[in-house]
């Protein structure tokens, strides 16, 4: 550059300038505070944090050391909306400045809270979370509602839970969104399907797992508090871990801490119950062994007692003299026995010697030639009675008034009677003709 003028003043080095800016910035922005979305967040092998926060404009690089993150014990998450408090500090050899973060704090907490206060200030002058209008829990539910992601944490706890305590229950999941814009009317959404079904279910958890106040943000929304509230089914809140409270914890039947704690609270342990029907089993064969064992030596007492042994010694006399009364019955029933079988015997023998049977055999015979003779004078007269009753039905025939209209002749009839000849037939009267299938009546 032959042609260009020397500086009138001394230039400083680029590591000058750049300890110049360091000096001006860190000096100027010490505890400094600001507010933006967390993206790039990574974790070093040392456990250093490094990450940027951001907004639409601009980005600023961050750090944060372990000894802080130890120390603050929050989780840094890609896309969280905080703000960070710390210097402004400046990396010469890569000539850039970062933040040195000693502070995270989730961005409009104070709004939020300052809403969940107001919220519950006001559902709780309306009498929502009255201890009067919360509903028990059933003893044994056989039929569980969830309400909660299907995609999240807490129903595989709550899953998982069920059957090792409480296997005999059915659980219907109803997947509702736990977080963001649409979460609130999901919840309301499903807890009203529930109240509406015919067939309901016993009781109703509604939660998920933990996390920041704009996390759980739905579970303090009003819609969600008055669906709870107007809920016919008890209704079980589990939202949040021990230390998060939500306004859906103040307007349920009952509170859990965890997804898992409210299956705890909401059902009985099978196993304590097998316990406990073993214990009662045990308490009343042993109470049945001491009431045995009592009563056996009451009886035992009574065996012996003085009143008995009169009864049995009356028992003893009356059943001997009944035995003697029952000997002289039977003695007396034999020797009458053996008369009547002798008297009976002695019948026989007479019957026998004085039996008709002989003559009966003898007149037999002639009875029988009496008999054939008989048979033969019947047959004889039989036939000629039949004979002549044939010629009476054939004179009998030969007269009937009516053969000879079956022959094909009529007859009239006047005044019932059969006009035989043209002088019986009066002209001036009514008439009837006969043939041998009808009458049919002339009238005059």
């Amino acid at each position: 550059m032959p042609n260009q003028l020397p500086f009138a003043f001394d230039v400083p080095s680029v590591s000058e300038l750049t300890q110049n800016i360091k000096s001006l910035l860190e000096n100027n922005f010490r505890d400094t505070l600001v507010e933006g979305e967390i993206s790039n967040v990574t974790e070093s092998r040392n456990g250093h944090f490094y990450f940027t926060v951001k907004d639409d404009g601009a980005q600023l690089p961050c750090v944060m050391w372990r000894s802080t993150a130890a120390r603050i014990d929050t989780e840094l998450r890609d896309g969280q909306q905080v703000v960070l408090g710390g210097d402004i500090q400046v990396y010469a050899p890569h000539g850039r400045y970062q933040m040195i973060v000693s502070l995270v704090q989730q961005a409009g907490i104070g709004k939020l809270q300052q809403k969940f206060e107001e919220l519950k200030q006001k559902l709780e002058k309306e009498g929502l979370f009255d201890t009067a209008f919360k509903k028990p829990l059933p003893a044994y539910p056989f039929r569980v509602g969830i309400i909660t992601s299907s995609t999240g944490a807490a129903f595989h706890d709550i899953y998982s839970t069920f059957e090792q305590r409480w296997p005999a229950a059915t659980l219907y999941l109803h997947h509702a969104s736990v977080q963001g814009l649409n979460a609130a009317g999901e919840l309301s959404a499903a807890l009203n399907y529930f109240a509406e079904q015919t067939n309901p279910v016993d009781l109703i958890i509604i939660g998920r797992g933990g996390g920041s106040l704009e996390d759980l943000w739905p579970f303090n929304e009003e819609i969600v508090a008055r669906a709870i509230f107007n809920c016919p089914i008890p209704v079980v809140s589990a939202v949040g871990h021990e230390v998060d409270y939500s306004i859906s914890d103040f307007v349920a039947d009952a509170r859990a801490a965890t997804p898992t704690q409210a299956v705890v609270i909401a059902t009985p342990d099978i196993n304590e119950m097998r316990w406990q029907i073993e214990d009662y089993a045990a308490s009343i064969e042993h109470v049945l062994q001491l009431k045995i064992e009592r009563y056996r030596d009451y009886v035992h007492r009574l065996a012996h007692s003085h009143a008995l042994l009169v009864v049995q010694e009356k028992l003893k006399f009356f059943t001997n003299r009944v035995q003697n009364y029952t000997d002289k019955l039977q003695s007396r029933v034999n020797v009458l026995l053996a008369s009547k079988t002798s008297a009976l015997k002695q019948a026989e023998y007479s019957f026998h010697a004085f039996s008709p049977k002989s003559s009966v055999e003898a007149y037999s015979g002639k009875v029988e030639n009496l008999a054939e003779k008989l048979r033969n004078r019947y047959e004889r007269v039989l036939s000629a009675k039949s004979i002549h009753l044939q010629k009476q039905i054939a004179s009998l025939e030969e007269l009937n008034p009516k053969a000879p209209l079956e022959r094909g002749f009529t007859r009239i009839l006047q005044n019932g009677k059969w006009a035989r000849s043209s002088k019986q037939f009066n002209e001036s009267t009514s008439f009837e003709i006969e043939w041998k299938d009808g009458r049919k009546t002339i009238d005059k």
